[in-house]
């Protein structure tokens, strides 16, 4: 008998129309592994059911007969079926509180958890992600905010013409009214007392290289994280934008006097260092947070400097923070709460510690969609759906009754198996407290 999977239709909320595997990829999977796929109908999903059955899909509402069921995002506990093998990203690993109840149900099911985010090589790097699409629509969001950030205090600049990237068509649209925009700031140049618009970068990685690479459509000029204070001092232009990207040793730095930065030393021992990116905020228009983030690590923007810096006195150049990481009360303390695409920022007021709806106030524009990608939910799709069929037909065979050693799975696979027939895996025997 051929194997089965079953694709579950995404119900978090109405803008989650990403899928975790696309219909050429099913087709794909049929004819070079003999893998069948039961697609369970969905009027959101950005592939249509007609999509999936015109590459041998069969399109129930019943996806109960498949023993591995694929989905994206957390699924209600009332909804859990019997030992079932459940691949997604669960948002369980870290113990977060709000998905324990789902966890505690699997379990008691028996079920299996494959959890897309623990799923990485040898070496610890990610192998199923998102990251850069979140960077890339966090960004066009920013840009966005920024724009009518700016409107409200009377300044009309090009960022104003811009829509949230879910108003795209495609990526391919969004990127063309970027560098629409670019053009306009190339030859027009900013209102007077704009310039220097600096926006800092926080990280390297995929989401900080997707959000960079939307910004990059726009005329730069790249800064050292340490020359961010001196630009006013020299020549700028009103003409382009100037980009600082922060890496671990412009974000933070030794707490003993004459220690050098080292970089396997911070990771190691975080304690060990202070945060000095507050020391760049005053001089930056907008802060992109695109770094992974741990209560181990500091905080690098704090509730208390903003409130200093947004005391009475002159308005300061700080308009926008988008945090793309959207770590709630995390590296950015002043993301109270999630956003998503249909209201996708708040202003952080300092003096009440609350979200205010809009873009008007004495804090900065906060953008904090929890869920980025699903802005861009065709391109996002099909870049996982790549990534991720390559280990379906070994997940599809595997024999999930056999004892986890012996189980058959890829290295990448087996490290992200959090549950297994609803017990934890040796991987993950703190989180066994957090369900009781």
């Amino acid at each position: 008998m051929a194997p089965l999977i079953g694709i579950r239709r995404e119900d978090i909320n109405r803008w989650e129309r990403r899928t975790p595997l696309i219909p050429n990829h099913i087709r794909e999977l049929r004819e070079r592994y003999g893998v069948d796929t039961l697609v369970q109908s969905s009027p959101l999903r950005v592939f249509s059911d007609e999509d999936y059955r015109l590459q041998g899909a069969r399109v129930e509402e019943d996806i109960s007969s498949a023993p591995v069921i694929f989905a994206l995002k957390e699924i209600p506990p009332s909804l859990v079926a019997k030992d079932k093998v459940y691949a997604f990203f669960s948002h369980t690993a870290k113990g977060q509180p709000h998905n324990m109840p789902m966890l505690k149900r699997m379990m008691e099911l028996g079920s299996t958890i494959i959890d897309y985010e623990m799923v990485a090589d040898a070496r610890g790097r990610r192998l199923l992600a998102f990251g850069n699409y979140a960077g890339q629509a966090g960004m066009i969001d920013t840009l966005w905010a920024l724009g009518r950030r700016l409107l409200e205090e009377g300044l009309k600049t090009p960022f104003a013409d811009l829509e949230p990237a879910h108003r795209y068509g495609s990526l391919v649209d969004a990127k063309e009214a970027v560098a629409r925009v670019g053009w306009h700031i190339e030859h027009r140049g900013f209102p007077d007392g704009l310039a220097p618009l600096v926006v800092g970068f926080l990280g390297y990685g995929r989401t900080s290289g997707g959000a960079q690479e939307i910004f990059d459509l726009l005329p730069n000029e790249e800064v050292a994280p340490g020359d961010i204070g001196r630009l006013r001092d020299k020549v700028y232009s009103a003409h382009r934008l100037y980009k600082a990207v922060f890496k671990e040793e412009h974000m933070v730095t030794p707490r003993s006097a004459g220690q050098a930065f080292d970089l396997e030393d911070y990771y190691r021992n975080p304690g060990d260092y202070r945060p000095i990116v507050e020391d760049a905020l005053p001089d930056l228009t907008v802060l992109v947070n695109g770094i992974f983030w741990t209560p181990h690590f500091p905080r690098f923007v704090t509730k208390a400097f903003l409130a200093g810096l947004f005391g009475p006195g002159e308005t300061p150049t700080l308009r926008v923070i988008g945090d793309i990481s959207c770590d709630i009360n995390g590296a950015i303390e002043a993301t109270v709460r999630p956003t998503d695409p249909e209201d996708p920022v708040f202003v952080y007021d300092p003096a009440t510690d609350q979200a205010v709806p809009g873009f008007a106030g004495r804090g900065p524009v906060i953008m904090a969609v929890y869920n980025l990608p699903a802005e861009l939910p065709l391109e996002a799709s099909a870049y996982f759906s790549a990534a991720l069929k390559e280990f379906v037909p070994a997940i599809a065979r595997a024999d999930f009754r056999a004892p986890f050693p012996e189980v058959e799975l890829p290295d990448p696979i087996r490290r992200a198996i959090i549950v297994y027939r609803g017990e934890f895996t040796p991987a993950y025997p703190n989180l066994g407290p957090l369900v009781l």
